[in-house]
């Protein structure tokens, strides 16, 4: 016991150079800043360790140097991260709210299920059927629409204002 002790009296270095190490490795494959604040926590372990320090003040060095840099340094590091983030719906959230116009009349008789074409504001030509309760049962071409869900391939529309021209 006594020799392991010695051991890592003499070869502490050796201990936060590997750590360092480990967290950097660990922080390339997350980018989270939590393993890049524990490595330079053990980087303040072994610049103890190299001014003479004994293990346990080393330990106790990096730990405290690892938590106080979470807490202050960590929160500003991660909102410059996620700020240059792009806010523009993608997919189907920039499709909801679209205004569009029939192409094909949507109507709904017993037993069909009201399906015709929409062209959308963004270009594009979507199958589209007439939400339930609107309480219209059909829309003839020209009609302006808005869409609320996208169900599978098909845009469920309720009638719009009509948008002057």
């Amino acid at each position: 016991m006594v020799r392991m002790i010695e051991f890592f009296t003499d070869y502490s270095w050796v201990l936060w150079v590997a750590l360092v190490l480990l967290f950097v490795i660990v922080e390339v494959a997350t980018v989270d800043f939590t393993f890049l604040m524990l490595a330079i926590g053990s980087v303040g372990g072994l610049l103890a360790g190299l001014f003479g320090a004994p293990f346990w003040l080393q330990i106790i060095v990096a730990a405290v140097v690892s938590i106080l840099l979470l807490f202050t340094v960590r929160p500003p590091l991660l909102r410059a991260l996620k700020r240059g983030g792009d806010p523009t719906p993608s997919n189907i959230e920039a499709l909801l709210g679209a205004r569009g116009v029939v192409v094909v009349p949507l109507i709904d008789r017993q037993g069909d299920s009201g399906l015709g074409q929409v062209k959308l504001s963004n270009g594009e030509t979507w199958t589209a059927r007439l939400l339930a309760p609107t309480g219209q049962d059909s829309l003839d071409t020209g009609a302006t629409v808005v869409v609320t869900a996208i169900e599978g391939s098909t845009a469920v529309v309720v009638p719009g204002e009509r948008t002057p021209s």
